[in-house]
């Protein structure tokens, strides 16, 4: 975990803006906060928040770039260049909101959208037109998060135990899980640096068969799963057939592995598949994610007391439910420890945005397997 004391402090107060846009493709989230004191416990100050749906078009987009298709080196330029410009319009809106100009902002932290994730070949890709981010909002852009840890023979992800460690570490084992496309978890224990790692899909193939079935972008609270049944064949069947599952940490996964083809492969598999409904398979994978949470945390951390949830996850309550069933311990959103459960991720970008502007290493070599820590990311003057 990075060391945020000395020269850092003089730049206490400092606002940064965090810029998020999961595997889910829903939108881009945006928080603009002030950053507290460095070495204390001070949680950043929200000064305001946003979400913008992301059009149709670039969604779809997005989702045909993450397998190989005509054209791609085009398409990637046009596709990062929409994804820039809604950036700008999430940031307008917090400057907006706020009432700031945009010379009151440090740095904007983007992420960009993952579209190609495999470390073991030695590269990620996220989509991301920060050159043009910069010039639209008048901001520098901190950007290309993940590859200077890929660069030192780590994963380049999960990116956010440094930040869950510095917002919810307490005096006693903890989990803060996040749940977006795919699931991570962040092990946090007392006097320890932060461990974490991809534990497998969170909504991904939930949102996957809820838009083939029902045309709906997402399983609403899992009300759609809630009229189906669990089917245990199908559900051990789903993890006996995954090996990455039972890969030891580091590792982290994306699209590159779970996707409309992994899920037809296995279905067809599945000797009783048609006995089964659209909704017992919705209920089915509802309980998968919380299974492959619970297998994880179980093997590499079975002393965690309580577990604290993030990401638009969070917001499943048929999803929670699962996860308390299979977890069997104190189950929460972020919220109650004062972080808002929808903004995290964002409110991490902007932490990191800091931690680059000021060269401090915020990779976890505990993490993500790297050689060491290193600074992270790749600054766009405005």
């Amino acid at each position: 975990m990075p060391d945020f004391s000395g020269p850092l402090s003089v730049h206490a107060g400092h606002l940064y803006i965090g810029l998020m846009s999961g595997t889910s493709l829903d939108g881009a989230d945006g928080v603009l906060v002030r950053l507290g004191a460095p070495g204390t416990s001070q949680p950043p100050e929200v000064l305001a928040t946003a979400a913008l749906p992301m059009p149709a078009s670039l969604r779809d987009e997005m989702y045909a770039l993450n397998r190989a298709g005509d054209d791609e080196l085009h398409r990637v330029a046009l596709a990062s260049q929409e994804l820039a410009k809604l950036y700008a319009r999430t940031v307008q809106t917090l400057l907006d909101d706020a009432q700031l100009p945009a010379v009151a902002v440090r740095a904007i932290g983007a992420h960009g959208q993952t579209v190609r994730h495999r470390p073991e070949l030695g590269y990620t890709l996220q989509l991301n037109a920060p050159a043009l981010l910069a010039e639209l909002t008048g901001i520098d852009v901190v950007a290309d998060f993940r590859s200077r840890d890929v660069a030192a023979g780590g994963q380049g992800a999960p990116l956010v135990p440094p930040f869950h460690a510095a917002m919810f570490g307490t005096d006693f084992p903890r989990a803060v899980l996040n749940l977006g496309g795919i699931a991570n978890i962040t092990l946090l224990a007392p006097g320890k640096a932060p461990r974490g790692f991809d534990t497998g899909p969170a909504n991904v193939l939930l949102d996957l068969w809820c838009q083939r079935h029902t045309g709906q972008a997402y399983d609403k609270d899992g009300a759609w799963a809630q009229g189906g049944r669990v089917d245990a064949g199908l559900l051990e069947h789903l993890v006996a057939t995954e090996p990455w599952l039972a890969v030891p940490p580091p590792k982290s996964t994306g699209r590159d592995l779970f996707n409309a083809q992994w899920l037809d492969a296995r279905l067809s598999t599945y000797p009783v598949v048609s006995l089964l409904s659209a909704q017992d398979i919705q209920a089915t994978l509802q309980r998968f994610t919380a299974r492959t949470v619970a297998d994880a945390l179980r093997d590499a951390a079975p002393e965690s007391r309580d577990v604290l949830v993030c990401g638009g996850g969070a917001r499943n309550a048929g999803l929670m439910r699962d996860l308390a069933d299979c977890l069997q311990r104190p189950l929460q959103p972020t919220d109650a420890a004062g972080v808002p459960a929808q903004w995290v991720e964002a409110m991490a970008f902007a932490w990191l945005a800091h931690a680059c502007v000021e060269r401090l290493p915020a990779g976890v070599p505990e993490v993500t397997g790297a050689r060491g820590a290193r600074v992270l990311g790749a600054i766009y003057p405005a």
